[in-house]
């Protein structure tokens, strides 16, 4: 087995198809606005149809647009011919897959979706083929070249035609206003309907669990009340109660190397970290989990007061399975 050549091999299909993908963004123009358009006005259901490897990523763009808000399901045009066509109706708007644009199981289906007067969006690497001339959007997903070393199997095409699914998919989730919890709402039986669904206010602690010491307390009441509350920090607030900064394990080490045992007798004010990063207690758990990263392992929740309303620890979400 020749490593060296597998490992060239494997790096031409990615760039091949890597670049087909990235020179679809240069062909954007007006009818990509018009085939979005076309499918929110649909009333009905989005059909996607094609044949052969074409088929297979409209079943996977007929399933993201139906996951992402937008009705559709996948049309064997083989099996339309032959009764699936009652399916369509009227309201609904068709979109074709076909790389040559002469797939003969498509053109046949055409007849039947003229005579209901249905749209027809087609995704096609030859903009001058029979099927782009019945079509009333053509959106070029041509390649220069497929990723295949004899240049026949389907790899940079069919890639570049699920990419540009995706975009149509995406701009519809965005036009829509689709939220999290209604993703959520579409993806009930997974991780991904939880990961949506979970909010702060469904994990942070609250009440007496918030760990909370006055500005002017010396940091061995900080580390007494950081301790009892095994959150790994304290909430510091004024004399009116308000939030004004953090002291966490890292702050603790990092004044330990400064300050030694004289830390203990130092005030909080003197050690914590000021305009520490807050989050709202309606606020989304995946939301709360991009604020931590990097060295961040909790968050406090203020109320409209700016007073310490909750925490959220990074171990709460693991514990959630959120990730």
């Amino acid at each position: 087995m020749d490593r060296a050549r597998i490992l060239r091999l494997a790096e031409r299909v990615l760039r091949l198809e890597a670049e087909s993908v990235l020179a679809l963004s240069a062909r954007l123009d007006e009818r990509f606005v018009d085939a979005v358009g076309a499918l929110h006005r649909c009333r009905g259901r989005v059909i996607v149809t094609g044949m052969g490897k074409s088929g297979i990523i409209g079943r996977k763009i007929a399933a993201t647009l139906a996951s992402t808000g937008t009705p559709a399901y996948f049309l064997h045009p083989a099996e339309g011919v032959h009764g699936d066509l009652g399916m369509v109706v009227r309201e609904d708007v068709v979109l074709a897959l076909s790389n040559t644009g002469e797939t003969d199981e498509v053109l046949a289906v055409l007849p039947a979706l003229k005579r209901l007067g249905i749209p027809l969006i087609l995704l096609t690497g030859a903009p001058g083929s029979a099927l782009a001339r019945q079509a009333d959007i053509v959106i070029d997903v041509g390649v220069a070249e497929e990723a295949c070393p004899m240049n026949l199997a389907p790899t940079s095409s069919t890639t570049a035609a699920l990419a540009m699914g995706d975009a149509l998919a995406m701009a519809l989730l965005d036009l829509r206003g689709l939220r999290p919890e209604d993703y959520a709402a579409l993806h009930p039986g997974g991780g991904l309907g939880w990961k949506a669904l979970f909010k702060v206010s469904d994990l942070m602690h609250t009440g007496e669990a918030i760990p909370v010491v006055s500005e002017q307390a010396t940091m061995k009441e900080a580390i007494g009340e950081m301790s009892g509350k095994g959150l790994g920090m304290t909430t510091v607030v004024d004399a009116e109660g308000r939030l004004v900064g953090v002291v966490t394990d890292g702050d603790l080490r990092r004044q330990q190397l400064a300050h030694g045992a004289a830390l203990l007798e130092r005030r909080v004010g003197e050690c914590m970290t000021r305009d520490p990063k807050v989050i709202g207690a309606g606020e989304l758990v995946v939301r709360a989990l991009a604020l931590m990263e990097g060295r961040v392992t909790s968050l406090v929740i203020a109320d409209a007061g700016g007073r310490p309303a909750g925490v959220i620890h990074v171990h709460d979400i693991l514990r959630a399975k959120i990730v």
